[in-house]
């Protein structure tokens, strides 16, 4: 399959082990399967810093070079960019999201949220 194929059966029925797999299976197309955890973890502080200027241009007061405002994607698109890197990070390490979240979750359920 390509891409697109790919692409078109995405839907937003996926389930996290759906998404992670398709993630998978874009970075084998792409090309990028070969990069290490190291390097996806220093591709997913990018990504997050792009997250956090975004939130800044979008969602603040806070001043911003108005003549780089081209280079400033949508919250979204950036949010989209730091789960894909995320996920990627993930299948590098053979980490199942669904089941990392599940039991980190059930620790945190026995916390006092004060």
């Amino acid at each position: 399959m390509n891409q697109e194929e790919i692409y078109n059966k995405l839907n937003k029925e996926y389930n996290l082990q759906e998404i992670q797999k398709y993630i998978k299976e874009m970075v084998a197309i792409r090309n990028f399967k070969y990069q290490d955890p190291e390097h996806l973890m220093l591709l997913l502080m990018e990504e997050m810093g792009e997250l956090a200027k975004s939130i800044r241009k979008y969602n603040t007061n806070m001043e911003i070079d108005t003549t780089k405002l081209e280079h400033y994607s949508t919250v979204e698109s950036e949010v989209a960019d730091v789960l894909f890197v995320l996920t990627s990070l993930c299948n590098s390490l053979n980490i199942d999201l669904f089941k990392c979240l599940k039991d980190k979750e059930g620790i945190n359920i026995k916390r006092n949220w004060k």
